[in-house]
């Protein structure tokens, strides 16, 4: 796998050497369409859910299997695994969408009646398309999906038919230019634009590149050939055009500059570095823009754990909620939660290590079920050199441990996993383990049998507030069904734009001084709306009150700036109206390491016990002026009450070869020598800023 900058690649995939089903299409005419008739499946968007056609809610959650990308040109495995086996398995085991990478090379080749009949077909295990061309063996498939209840997203994982395609950073390479990679999807939506099995397209797999790479993937308001908010956009309008039902997913990029820098700039700190597609921060300053057509529009980041790389993230005492605060909000969750679109997280997964990597896919499991973000796990391939599938080598027998993390993120109603089908159950006729779309709402918008409102919320309180904001928390309702969201009432008036998705909300312009009285509601799926929970009423702070329920105060141990440790003592004070959790609070000190060496961070002494004080060092991805770093300040434990401190927690820093700091122009240091006020210490409850300015 080839590496970027503080950035990585999708996982590196390798070839190995190598009963009766409805009929499939067999023409492999140029432009034939699939003999499929137009169905009621087809989706769009709704802030940042996904419908069907009654406007019901559904969850895309899947898996990717590879091969159609590669040299073989068809799915990998099937040098040994049955075809119909495999897919009824996936159906089974709850996989309602499957995303196949594909080239553009391959997909030209169809166009132009070149399909050829592949050689990683094992024709004894597969009888039912020994002797078919690769685009008869993906209209096979097709028709399996169909029959078990799967639907398909295809993906252009690369420009050419390469195991190794998806190195590359843009999707015109060597003979395929740009245009190519737009004809090719538009000849293939135009074969399949009446065939509800295929009701996604992926428009490009990992776009990326560095600062000094060339070509790579940018992000801004050009059209600019390498522009791929402008590719998403031309690709997305012309697949529209001649299917306007289709779902059109557009990943991130690798890079974006910081505020301020131009794409021109090489400098590789000019620049926010993330996962290959999956940074997205371009989207707040320049959406895609898919005209008429943009309730057809999902984002879609990649993520990935340490064994795949070891980002600076993944360095110290991480956890779901350092990663949702420093990575997932800023490059692509932010996107889900300001209802500004769906996510679906097209590659995610890895090898269960009993340790750091399992501990990320857990904390990605747990965003993914918590906020039911769309998802297509990687991989179903036993044969992903980093990730390891799904599958185990015999490409029959099923990874249960790995299974069995992934599972509660598949969609599943009363036990039974969730078609995206309205008449084919997950499994096809006869299963014992799905059900179809219809037999979760009905034949209209909503459940019509569902007539049971959720519980009122409960446990209503207010975790912060500034002199223009309420923050608000509560305790979940539960329902006969499911609970699908919270709306939050200041007075008799609904302030929330989309439903809640969580159980916290934050009010904001408001006025300072100011009495408001707060009730949430809890509704279902089917409409049903819970009575209103007990009422609480929030005074704002005065003008001019420090942000957040928290603030920082910070004193200098150290009157030297340049010997070997870093000597800062801080103290967390609640400057709120109730009790603080400490377990949701971190702070964090910046600082430059001055050095290669890597640095370690000790607790010499605390009130509240050196025990409950936990610290660890993070690299930023990149520097800024003053800081390269910062100590990351949390605790195990503990609760502050309303206008107490923590008292003092005397912190220390050194090398490991104890070599020297230059800590004159460090961004949080000070050299006052008793404790003060420190807005250089920013502080977060849980991944929300409430005290203090981080560097820019």
């Amino acid at each position: 796998m080839t590496v970027g900058l503080l950035g990585a690649a999708g996982p590196d995939v390798w070839a190995a050497d190598t009963a009766a089903d409805r009929p499939a299409v067999q023409s492999a005419e140029p432009g034939a369409a699939a003999d499929a008739a137009p169905g009621d499946d087809w989706l769009h968007t709704q802030g940042n859910k996904i419908v069907d056609a009654n406007g019901d809610e559904v969850w895309l959650t899947g898996a990717n299997w590879f091969g159609f990308n590669a040299g073989e040109r068809v799915f990998h495995g099937l040098w040994s695994g049955n075809i119909t086996e495999i897919t009824k398995s996936m159906a089974d085991r709850g996989i309602n969408i499957v995303r196949v990478p594909i080239s553009t090379q391959l997909l030209l080749e169809w166009k132009n009646g070149r399909a050829a009949v592949p050689s990683g077909v094992n024709a004894y295990a597969n009888p039912e398309i020994a002797g078919k061309t690769s685009l008869e063996v993906f209209d096979t498939w097709l028709a399996l999906c169909k029959r078990y209840g799967i639907k398909v997203m295809l993906d252009v994982h690369s420009a050419e038919a390469d195991n190794s395609g998806h190195v590359h950073p843009v999707w015109w390479k060597g003979t395929i230019t740009s245009e190519d990679f737009y004809t090719a999807w538009e000849w293939v939506t135009a074969r399949y634009k009446n065939d509800d099995t295929l009701v996604a397209m992926d428009v490009k797999n990992e776009p990326h590149g560095t600062a000094s790479t060339s070509p790579r993937a940018k992000w801004d308001g050009s059209t600019d050939q390498d522009n791929f908010k402008y590719v998403c956009e031309t690709a997305g309008k012309r697949m529209l055009a001649i299917n306007p039902n289709l779902l059109v997913l557009c990943e991130g990029i690798e890079i974006y500059p910081k505020a301020g820098v131009s794409w021109t700039s090489t400098t590789p700190t000019d620049y926010h570095s993330t996962w290959w597609g999956g940074n997205l921060r371009g989207v707040r300053d320049h959406p895609v823009d898919l005209g008429a057509h943009n309730d057809q529009l999902v984002y879609s980041p990649h993520d990935y754990g340490p064994l795949v790389h070891l980002q600076p993230w993944f360095t110290g005492d991480w956890n779901r909620t350092t990663l949702e605060r420093d990575v997932w909000d800023p490059n692509w969750l932010y996107l889900h939660k300001e209802n500004k679109a769906p996510l679906l997280i097209g590659e995610w997964g890895g090898f269960l290590d009993g340790g750091p990597n399992q501990k990320w896919m857990t904390a990605l499991r747990d965003l993914i079920v918590e906020h039911r973000i769309h998802q297509t796990f990687w991989c179903l391939n036993p044969n992903s050199g980093d990730t390891g599938g799904l599958l185990l080598g015999d490409w029959k027998t099923w990874d249960e441990e790995k299974y069995a993390l992934l599972k509660p993120a598949l969609w599943q109603h009363g036990g039974k996993f969730v078609s995206l089908d309205h008449e084919v159950p997950l499994g096809g006729s006869g299963t014992t383990t799905g059900v179809s779309l219809r037999d979760v709402y009905g034949d209209g918008p909503g459940d019509p049998t569902d007539t049971t409102a959720p519980t009122a919320p409960t446990g209503l309180t207010s975790t912060a507030r500034t002199s223009s904001s309420v923050t608000l928390s509560w305790t979940a309702s539960t329902d006969n069904v499911r609970v699908s969201g919270y709306d939050v009432y200041r007075g008799g008036t609904k302030v929330n734009a989309a439903p809640v998705t969580g159980t916290t909300y934050t009010d904001k312009g408001l006025a300072a001084s100011t009495a408001y009285s707060y009730t949430v509601r809890a509704r279902d799926a089917a409409g049903n709306v819970s009575t209103p929970s007990a009422a609480l009423s929030v005074t704002t702070e005065s003008a001019g009150t420090s942000s957040g329920a928290v603030k920082v105060r910070y004193k200098n141990n150290d009157s030297s700036a340049t010997d070997n440790a870093i000597r800062p003592s801080l103290q967390v004070a609640n400057t709120g109206t109730s009790a603080v959790d400490l377990s949701t609070v971190s702070l964090r000190y910046y600082f430059t390491r001055d050095g290669s060496a890597s640095v370690n961070a000790y607790c010499d002494y605390a009130a509240v016990g050196c025990s409950q004080v936990k610290l660890r060092v993070v690299p930023l991805t990149t520097p800024v002026a003053g800081a390269d770093a910062y100590l990351e300040v949390s605790f195990a434990a503990g609760s502050l009450a309303a206008g107490r401190d923590t008292g003092d927690i005397q912190l220390r820093m050194a090398k490991s070869d104890w070599s020297a700091f230059n800590e004159a122009n460090d961004y949080s240091r000070s050299t006052v020598t008793a404790y003060a006020d420190a807005p250089a210490i920013p502080a977060y409850t849980g991944t929300t800023l409430a005290w203090g300015t981080p560097p820019a």
